[in-house]
């Protein structure tokens, strides 16, 4: 089991399988969505026991939950346009998206 992410919160990736950009604004350690939505989404069966991850999908309002293995890192430098980086990231500098801090 490996359960280390690879990929960081704000840190833009390119999907493997689908060749879309994309952000990520959160990571789970291990696959915490539904069997069923495994089931009836995840047709290559990607392993549940490794890191999978919330994105934003540029120059979409799509929002997508990807297992590790189906990622790159996006060696573009651009930002992704998605109408909710605003509310996970307060800017865009050198490559990454910064999150937000949160306020306790």
């Amino acid at each position: 089991m490996n359960t280390q992410a690879k990929f960081a919160i704000g840190q833009t990736i390119q999907h493997l399988l689908f060749d879309y950009r994309g952000v990520i604004y959160d990571v789970d350690p291990v696959f915490l969505g539904s069997e069923e939505w495994y089931e009836q989404v995840a047709r290559s069966r990607p392993p549940k026991d490794e890191p999978w991850y919330r994105v934003l999908v540029d120059g979409s309002d799509h929002e997508t939950y990807v297992a590790q293995q189906n990622l790159e890192a996006d060696r573009s430098g651009d930002r992704v346009l998605h109408p909710l980086t605003s509310q996970f990231f307060s800017k865009f500098q050198e490559g990454s998206h910064v999150p937000k801090r949160l306020v306790s």
